[in-house]
């Protein structure tokens, strides 16, 4: 399996799940029914999460209305934290213990000047269940030993460009949807 730190040439900031297994539990139908989890296009208003501001809840609904309700928890560290963890967390994938993965590039490293650490992001695909947002994070502490604080950021996020320099701009008072 190739390292995610081996990956030098120009391009590929991100390896993903899904490009080095043919698993089809990455990603796929039957994660909804082992994790009692809502399919998103089946996501209605009755399921938003508590929102402790206004703010957050006007980007839930909007990732309501938009269907987008995939996020992930970011998992930062060393290059050889991250090495050691890829493998690992793409055997979850595999799994269907957790949804998917992706492992920045040593390329999206060096080029993505945001970053001061290597980043794996560990998804789920419907943030409005809570507890399944939550199982995965316990899975990462109890598992891999990743004791160290979170930030799950939904896609919306990603998509508004919210992060640590234009969060307060959304009224936000952390680039993610949850911290733990």
């Amino acid at each position: 399996m190739q390292s995610p730190l081996e990956i030098t040439e120009t391009e590929p900031y991100w390896l993903r799940s899904r490009n080095v297994s043919d698993s089809p539990k990455i990603g796929g139908d039957d994660y909804f029914s082992e994790h009692d989890v809502t399919r998103p296009e089946d996501v209605e208003s009755d399921d938003l999460p508590p929102a402790d501001s206004e703010a957050v809840r006007k980007i839930d609904r909007e990732a309501l209305e938009r269907k987008k309700t995939i996020g992930k928890w970011q998992v930062t560290g060393s290059g050889d934290r991250i090495e050691q963890l890829w493998p690992e967390l793409l055997a979850d994938a595999e799994e269907g213990i957790i949804w998917a993965v992706k492992a920045m590039t040593a390329f999206g490293y060096e080029e993505l000047p945001m970053y001061d650490e290597y980043i794996l992001t560990v998804y789920t695909p419907n943030y409005f269940e809570r507890h399944d947002v939550t199982r995965v994070r316990e899975h990462l502490r109890d598992e891999h030993d990743v004791t160290h604080e979170l930030y799950y950021k939904p896609d919306i996020y990603t998509a508004k460009r919210i992060d640590a320099g234009t969060a307060d701009e959304f009224g936000l008072s952390a680039p993610a949807r949850y911290v733990e």
